[in-house]
């Protein structure tokens, strides 16, 4: 089931964005040990190949593109050498299933973008930059499982989270919609990270900062820059007026950790401007192999999944000539 949103009369196209990697590991971990009939381990191909043809059902894409990961030290990672230093390697039983996962792309046709040294995610954020500037008439739909694409929505720029099981829904995320989930704006997003850190990312935040302060400290003072332009007034005595949030323990908090703050924001920021070679129109979405895609699904044992594979020209065709 979508939750559907309302857009703008003027845009009338849509371009979904998979961010594969964030779909990859949302189901390696939510699905149970599916096999192939060979013995294989799919259960990150299945779950990613589920959650890409309901989007294509539910979306109806008339421009589609995927996002990957690939190998080579980013400039976050240079930057500060502890950023993701946290995670574990890939689990042996993921990496093989990360070819079978772009062999699907590849059967419907989908165009692939990854560059070395370049995380997915400044690859979507500047995409999605360049669709806003250049594509008035398009809507992008950003399909993953990682809620840090949520500083990325505007007018024309949704998420689209995937339900983790059966029965969950599928939900669509506009302004308005991050808000209420994450208790800021958009435009706070990047900055509530840099006050509370993320673990996933080892971004370190102000140490003792939870979401909690962090959400009253910016529903208070707006943005990092201005809760610390606030805390240097009152260093100064220049607002000698009490602060109820910028006060006690996290006043020092936030003052012994001010680099950290800022570093954290930087590094929180998606990059909207890398150098990549992108145009739309390559993005149209046009004819597959429907059979070669049916005997690959076949082939993992993905036979509930057959029933989703989008109508090739022959169907197509057919309905036309029918209705």
């Amino acid at each position: 089931m979508l939750i559907q949103l309302r857009y703008n009369w003027f845009v009338s196209k849509t371009f979904v964005l998979i961010d594969s990697h964030a779909l990859i590991y949302r189901a390696f971990h939510a699905f149970p040990d599916l096999t192939a009939p060979d013995g294989t381990l799919v259960n990150a191909v299945y779950g990613f190949s589920r959650s890409l043809l309901t989007a294509i059902r539910d979306l109806k894409p008339t421009y589609i593109a995927a996002t990957f990961d690939s190998k080579g030290k980013t400039k976050r990672a240079e930057e500060y050498v502890e950023y993701k230093a946290n995670r574990a390697a890939m689990p042996d039983e993921l990496i093989p299933q990360i070819a079978l996962v772009r062999d699907v792309v590849t059967a419907l046709n989908i165009p692939q973008f990854s560059q070395s040294g370049i995380e997915a995610d400044d690859l979507l954020g500047t995409i999605t930059r360049q669709v806003e500037q250049e594509h008035p008439e398009v809507r992008s739909i950003i399909v993953t499982g990682d809620k840090d694409m949520f500083q990325l929505v505007s007018e024309r720029t949704r998420v689209w989270l995937p339900g983790r099981g059966r029965g969950s829904l599928d939900t669509e995320y506009d302004a308005a919609a991050v808000e209420q989930y994450m208790g800021v704006s958009v435009s706070q997003i990047i900055d509530l990270k840099a006050l509370m850190g993320d673990a996933s990312d080892n971004i370190p935040g102000v140490k003792g900062v939870g979401p909690k302060t962090a959400i009253k400290l910016l529903k208070k003072h707006h943005s990092l820059q201005g809760i610390y332009e606030r805390l240097d007034q009152l260093i100064a005595g220049e607002q000698p007026a009490a602060d109820e949030v910028l006060v006690g323990s996290v006043f020092k908090k936030m003052q012994l950790d001010r680099d950290m703050a800022f570093l954290s924001q930087k590094l929180a920021t998606i990059d909207r401007s890398v150098a990549i070679d992108f145009l739309l129109e390559p993005c149209r979405v046009s004819s597959y192999d429907k059979a070669a895609a049916s005997e690959l699904f076949e082939t993992l044992g993905f036979k509930s999944l057959k029933g989703l594979l989008p109508k090739d020209e022959f169907e197509i065709g057919v309905q036309n000539a029918l209705f």
